[in-house]
Parts: structure tokens; C-alpha cells; sequence
């Protein structure tokens, strides 16, 4: 049998180009454009920032995590290739992003592309991602989680990951401090409205209709939206995050900021 380093592509494929809806890397282009940037400036960090986001995928479907057996509408990655090779794909993408950033990101300063590796990794790391999962998991099946402490969870886990998205792109596109900082306020609106409708999806579809277990959380244990507020309140909240996340926006050009408002409602009135 002949071996490569190469047998980890397939299943960083097998998830990252699964159909998805892109949020973070859209994102991160439209901060780019709407500061003045280019698309193609953003592209390597979008992609970045779609791997990181894929290997959490990866990584929360494990059985040592969440346990889930479909994702996008296909088949887990530890489904298809064993949890060993799940994990260290999920490792490879970490990885790759970071080379991505670096190698493949042209005309832009060195040390913006330092602040926008930082800020990446921050989201990811101990402060952000990798934070909200451990949260997560020690808060599954406890009754006495509050409101606060469930936004926490999902601010790191989630939020996050959207915030960088937009402030890497302001920094490539050569925003200004208060473009960047309108931005990630916006972004955390966004994250938490995204994680709101989540939550509502998850006990109003089927598996069929979000390409993944529909009320996985309620049969894990999990404190949600609904749970904690019932579900006209968590939309009721949703609408309310929708309008702040608007009112950040405001900073900019509405032409220029029109796709980012297209996308808060894209995420308000999604199905899946």
C-alpha cells in the first residue's frame, strides 16, 4: 500500500467543500468591500476562516463531543473516515488556514497580515471557539444555567468566528479603528441572532430540512434559546438582534453596506 501525506485532503474536502452556507467567508469579504477593499485581497482569509469554522464542525460532531452522525446533509466526517482520522483532518485544517493566510495573501502590508493571523487565532483559541466548546460541553444536561451564561457559551463558540470574520476583512480593505469596531459590534449582534434562529430551527424542522439532527439539542440536554425564554420570546429576541445589528451599520454607506444587511436577513429568515 502506498502512503502520502496527502491521504488527509479527502477528508478536509469531505467537510470543507460540503454545501454550506459560506456565513464567515462572506462576511469577510463584504467588510472588505465595504471599507474600499477588493474581493480577491479577502479570498485567502476567507478561506481561512471557512476552515476553522469547518474543523469545529468536525471536531463537534465527534463522539466525544456532540455525537452527530450528519452534517450538511451528508454523512460526518468521523462517519465516513473514523474518528482518528476526523480529528487530525480537523487538526490539518487548523493548520492549513495559517499557511493560507500567509502564503497566499498579496499586496497587503506584513503587519496587517500579523494582526489578521491574531485575530484569528484568538477567535479560534483558548479566548474563543476552542473556550465555547469546552463551555458547552460541561453545561450540557445542567438546570441552572442562565441567560447570561448561555450568550457566554455561544459568544465564544460562535459569535466569535463571525466577529473575526468581519474585522479581518476591514483590516485587509484598510478600514479605519471605528470601521473595524462598528463591525465587530455588528458581528456579535449577528452571532447571536444566527444562534438564536439555530436554536428556534432546531425544534420547528426536520432533519431533512436543515441537512443535519433536528432536536439533537433538547434530546442531549443542551440549555437553548427556547428552553430558557419558550419560543415566541426567542423570536421576539431574534427581531431585537436584528435591529441592533442593523443600527451598527448605519456607520456606513447603505449602498456599500447593503450586502451585510441582506445577510442579517438571510439569517433571521432562514429555514436551515
Amino acid at each position: 500500500m502506498a502512503f502520502s501525506p496527502k491521504i488527509l485532503y479527502e477528508p478536509m474536502r469531505h467537510s470543507l467543500l460540503a454545501r454550506g452556507k459560506r456565513v464567515c467567508p462572506i462576511l469577510c469579504i463584504a467588510a472588505c468591500e465595504l471599507v474600499g477593499g477588493n474581493e480577491s485581497t479577502a479570498m485567502p482569509a476567507a478561506c481561512a476562516v471557512e476552515m476553522i469554522h469547518t474543523m469545529s464542525l468536525i471536531h463537534d460532531d465527534l463522539p466525544c463531543m456532540d455525537n452527530d452522525d450528519m452534517r450538511r446533509g451528508k454523512p460526518s466526517n468521523h462517519k465516513v473516515y473514523g474518528e482518528n482520522v476526523a480529528l487530525l483532518a480537523g487538526d490539518a485544517l487548523i493548520a492549513f488556514a495559517f499557511e493560507h493566510i500567509a502564503s497566499a495573501t498579496n499586496g497587503v502590508p506584513p503587519d496587517k497580515i500579523v494582526r489578521v493571523i491574531t485575530e484569528l487565532a484568538k477567535a479560534s483559541g483558548p479566548e474563543g471557539v476552542s473556550a465555547g466548546q469546552v463551555l458547552d460541553i460541561i453545561s450540557t444536561g445542567a438546570s441552572d444555567i442562565s441567560l447570561g451564561e448561555l450568550e457566554l457559551i455561544h459568544v465564544l463558540k460562535s459569535t466569535k468566528l463571525i466577529e473575526a470574520s468581519l474585522v479581518i476583512g476591514a483590516i485587509l480593505g484598510g478600514g479605519s479603528d471605528e470601521d473595524v469596531e462598528q463591525l465587530k459590534k455588528f458581528g456579535k449582534c449577528m452571532g447571536l441572532l444566527y444562534q438564536v434562529v439555530d436554536d428556534i430551527l432546531d425544534i420547528t424542522q426536520s432533519s431533512e430540512e436543515l441537512g443535519k439532527t433536528a432536536g439533537k439539542d433538547v434530546m442531549t440536554g443542551k440549555t437553548t434559546y427556547p428552553k430558557l425564554m419558550g419560543l415566541e420570546k426567542s423570536r421576539e429576541f431574534a427581531e431585537e438582534l436584528n435591529t441592533e445589528a442593523k443600527e451598527h451599520l448605519s456607520h456606513f454607506d447603505p449602498e456599500k453596506a447593503a450586502p451585510l444587511i441582506s445577510l442579517v436577513n438571510f439569517c433571521v429568515y432562514r429555514h436551515k
